[in-house]
């Protein structure tokens, strides 16, 4: 009898498992492929090492401007390819030391849901006094004539290419079609995105995005408001918001709409479990309608994160051994790891108004830090905006966007999730000479 089965080794799983081994408990993590789940093997890090060696490029590219005089620049994209792979291989392996550490028993195989303290994997059951399902999700495919074929792939294939297309075209200006454009752009590959809605990345704050897609437009074409109708060869069919048909042509395509929880072939609906299209239902410990049975990370549909995986597996854990914890949403940190990035958490200023908040704003240009300028230029875009409410001067939102964000985002988390008002985040000494200062000379413009 185990204290704890874990069902999934992505990033909610696998630091769930290290945790709940290190104080002691008696725990079997399953998982079907490799430790890391889609976050390290298709994702999160494939997905950065790829942009950060496109940096490095570009970088490399505009070193002239900086006073660095190089040779001819290019690039092998096997090699970038290969450094991936390390990267993953590298990283597992850590992943299994870890667990080797805190003697957690890995299992290697599909698991199924029998019981509230059952499990199956290739017809051995498994009995635990509790079971985590973190099974996370797969790439949303909808139904459109012609994604059946080789050249369209989601993000899980396009990982694996071997050459470097001269053309793609990407559905989906989401997070991660964003981060295949800029990527593919940045290396001088042709690339379109077509987004049904108005907009892309749909939860950034409004001035915001329209700079960043301004920056990306330099490379990539959008097609905004825009339906796809059918994928005839390599010719993307798509009609307009005003109903004309148009077509591009690419080597490639990337199907990037979205993702669906894990729900079938794992014996949820025969147990009792309770879920519908949009995951397992749990309330804020992370408990199921099942008792003693727990769902974290995108499985749950709640936050399509690595970063809430882990949170909500340190909640089901902290619930599990008695104590108050509670996964909340107010404060959530999100990047998207484009060049340049863009980053956030709270309400954005069309969220507060929506909820009837009376709402003050500030931003400022990135460029007001000596930092900033000094590495990445005028050419550098970046700006900072900060949300809050005009009657308590309470902070409920931060959003940037430019290089570093996705590192500098995490304190705005903090100050929100600890309900700091305009006047208390003044008092936070920043050290000089960062990017970050640019949120605390924001909270001065109030």
């Amino acid at each position: 009898m185990y204290d704890i089965i874990i069902i999934g080794a992505g990033p909610g799983g696998y630091e769930m498992a290290e945790r709940a081994g290190h104080k002691g408990l008696k725990v079997l993590l399953i998982e079907k492929q490799y430790l890391g789940g889609v976050c390290l093997n298709w994702g999160c890090i494939p997905t950065k090492t790829l942009l950060n060696a496109a940096k490095h490029y570009v970088q490399a590219q505009e070193a002239e401007d900086f006073g660095v005089t190089t040779g001819e620049i290019g690039f092998d994209f096997s090699k970038i390819m290969a450094r991936k792979t390390e990267v993953i291989q590298t990283l597992r392996a850590g992943i299994a030391a870890m667990m080797k550490k805190n003697q957690v028993e890995v299992l290697f195989g599909v698991a199924k849901l029998i019981g509230p303290r059952k499990v199956e994997v290739d017809g051995v059951t498994y009995e635990g006094e509790n079971v985590v399902i973190a099974v996370g999700g797969s790439p949303i495919v909808p139904p459109i004539p012609g994604v059946d074929q080789p050249h369209v792939m989601t993000s899980k294939e396009i990982l694996s290419i071997e050459e470097m297309p001269e053309s793609l075209a990407v559905i989906g200006g989401g997070v991660i079609g964003i981060e295949f454009a800029s990527f593919f752009s940045s290396l001088g590959v042709k690339v379109e995105v077509i987004e049904m809605l108005d907009e892309i990345i749909p939860f950034m704050d409004d001035e915001q995005v329209a700079q960043f897609r301004r920056v990306l437009k330099r490379k990539v074409k959008f097609n905004l408001g825009c339906r796809v109708t059918e994928i005839d060869g390599h010719i993307v069919k798509f009609t307009t918001k005003s109903g004309e048909e148009k077509a591009i042509s690419a080597d490639v395509v990337l199907m990037a709409v979205g993702r669906k929880p894990n729900l079938e072939g794992m014996g949820f609906e025969e147990a009792g479990l309770e879920f519908d299209r949009r995951g397992i239902r749990t309330d804020d410990q992370q408990r199921t309608n099942l008792p003693n049975v727990y769902a974290i990370g995108d499985v749950t549909g709640k936050s399509q994160l690595a970063h809430s995986a882990t949170r909500m597996g340190e909640v089901a854990l902290n619930t599990i051994l008695g104590r108050e914890d509670r996964f909340r949403t107010n404060a959530i940190p999100w990047a998207v790891y484009s060049l340049p990035e863009v980053a956030g958490c709270g309400l954005t200023q069309r969220e507060a108004k929506a909820a009837g908040i009376n709402v003050k704003t500030a931003s400022l240009p990135l460029t007001m830090s000596g930092r900033f300028l000094a590495e990445n230029g005028k050419r550098g875009p970046g700006s900072v905006k900060v949300v809050i409410d005009a009657d308590t001067n309470l902070l409920l939102g931060v959003h940037m966007f430019g290089a570093y964000s996705s590192e500098i985002i995490w304190g705005a988390a903090a100050m929100i999730e600890s309900g700091l008002r305009v006047q208390d985040a003044q008092e936070i000494v920043f050290p000089h000479p960062t990017v970050g200062e640019v949120i605390r000379s924001a909270m001065f413009q109030f």
